[in-house]
């Protein structure tokens, strides 16, 4: 069956940020996880109303906060090729660890961190084997 409710190129679920500075934000991704500016629409004030990124296969939305949609955080769990990489130049970029990149007992490398605007990065490398546990 044809999927004609999503628009060409998305996902299903798309993530989206309303951060106090999504430029500062947009930036951050594009150094860590290589993120692909897509659009970027701001007001006269020059703050971002909307835009969106692609980190690999996966679009991410997102905006400056505002009395409407203030600022929140989020915690997602992203798969790079390189999880020690990706946590450092994170670290570089002012982050703070959650955890050092570690291999786990089921199937990947991880490493978490907090991001400047205190969302959660769970940064991994699936690296499968035996006992990879919830990868069945």
């Amino acid at each position: 069956m044809s999927d004609t409710f999503t628009p060409k190129g998305y996902q299903h679920v798309t993530p989206y940020f309303t951060v106090k500075d999504a430029n500062q934000l947009i930036d951050f991704l594009k150094i860590v996880f290589d993120a692909q500016v897509l659009n970027r629409g701001m007001n006269e004030h020059g703050l971002i109303t909307h835009a969106e990124v692609r980190i690999g296969d996966t679009i991410v939305e997102l905006s400056n906060g505002n009395d409407r949609f203030p600022p929140r955080t989020n915690t997602l769990h992203i798969f790079v090729p390189d999880t020690d990489e990706c946590y450092r130049r994170a670290l570089d970029l002012g982050a703070t660890s959650l955890y050092e990149p570690a291999d786990m007992p089921y199937g990947e490398r991880s490493g978490g961190i907090e991001d400047p605007f205190g969302n959660h990065w769970y940064i991994a490398t699936f690296t499968g084997g035996e006992g990879s546990g919830y990868y069945g």
